[in-house]
């Protein structure tokens, strides 16, 4: 049973306003990946439509260009060793979920992987082809189907960032396994 509560479309887009780090998820006939991502916004607030790169040399962007489709996780601070670990190891050595231990739940719309535990919001996403900026710049556009929050850290269209509760706080990655939450700098190792 999900803890998440839905998020109106028109509220979609603050989910990524200010700048999160966030998981990329994939999934097509069999095989699943997850990938960070440091680079995603809002571009469109009806429909909702969002903008993220993700290097065309990747597993996760053959997936999405064979499904048309993938869901962004926005981790919390509590999940930045896995965000980071998520980032440094790739999908084509095994499954990443697994490598993990992630607990993985489905999307309601697309059937996506989504995850919950250490996480604040998921998207799920349908690609919209836009061959020049994927092969040039590797930028992705996408319409947000379906979106979900913890209510603790997001409802009623609005962040709700507690700072005393890490489990509310986005992060911020600055390179290098350095990230910055509302509660402060987060440094991390990779576990491989």
């Amino acid at each position: 049973m999900s803890r998440f509560e839905p998020v109106a479309p028109e509220h979609a887009s603050r989910l990524l306003n200010h700048g999160p780090t966030v998981l990329v998820t994939t999934a097509f006939a069999g095989q699943r990946n997850l990938m960070a991502a440091a680079w995603s916004m809002p571009v469109e607030f009806t429909p909702p439509r969002i903008a993220i790169v993700i290097d065309k040399s990747t597993l996760t962007k053959e997936l999405i260009n064979a499904s048309g489709q993938f869901a962004i996780v926005i981790p919390s601070a509590e999940f930045a060793t896995q965000t980071y670990a998520a980032g440094s190891i790739s999908g084509r050595d095994g499954d990443k979920f697994d490598r993990l231990q992630l607990q993985v739940q489905q999307g309601p719309a697309l059937g996506l992987p989504v995850l919950e535990d250490g996480c604040i919001a998921w998207m799920e996403c349908r690609l919209i082809p836009e061959s020049h900026t994927e092969q040039a710049y590797d930028t992705c556009f996408a319409e947000v189907i379906s979106a979900a929050a913890d209510p603790r850290a997001f409802s009623n269209g609005h962040w709700h960032m507690d700072v005393s509760d890490p489990a509310t706080h986005t992060i911020h990655h600055l390179g290098g396994g350095l990230f910055m939450s509302l509660g402060g700098q987060i440094t991390t190792q990779s576990p491989f």
